[in-house]
């Protein structure tokens, strides 16, 4: 199977957004085509919208992953939101303790005072998280 992690940091370095980098390198395992998935991630990159103020994109897209893997699609197919956001809060917590938040701009912050992770690592750090917890990789 193709390394995944390395295909997100490649569209990184195209030029993909963070949340375009991690969604689009996986996409296609959890139903979504990649053009859709770079589409409904652009405007989550920079921290949402480039604000650097909400979500890391490269999280966000870690949780439109998890979404995608555990919705039922419509409320008719069972009530699965209640475990997609458990899913998404243990994810947090995870993404959390390991890189001190999941906010972008106080993840800048880390990096320029010599703590934390690039944007790159960032996105290295999130494709591991998704092989690691959505795909059951590494346990």
């Amino acid at each position: 199977m193709e390394n995944r992690v390395e295909k997100a940091v490649a569209l990184h370095k195209q030029g993909y957004n963070c949340a375009q980098a991690v969604l689009c390198a996986y996409c296609d395992l959890f139903g979504m085509d990649e053009e859709t998935a770079f589409k409904i991630s652009e405007g989550f990159g920079g921290g949402i919208g480039g604000m650097h103020s909400g979500v890391c994109g490269a999280t966000s897209a870690v949780y439109m992953l998890a979404g995608l893997q555990g919705s039922g699609g419509s409320p008719e197919k069972g009530l699965t939101k209640a475990a997609t956001y458990a899913r998404i809060k243990e994810l947090e917590s995870i993404f959390q303790a390991e890189n001190g938040s999941t906010t972008c701009r106080q993840l800048i912050e880390r990096r320029k005072a010599g703590e934390g992770k690039s944007c790159r690592e960032l996105v290295i750090y999130a494709a591991g998280l998704v092989e690691r917890e959505l795909l059951g990789e590494g346990k």
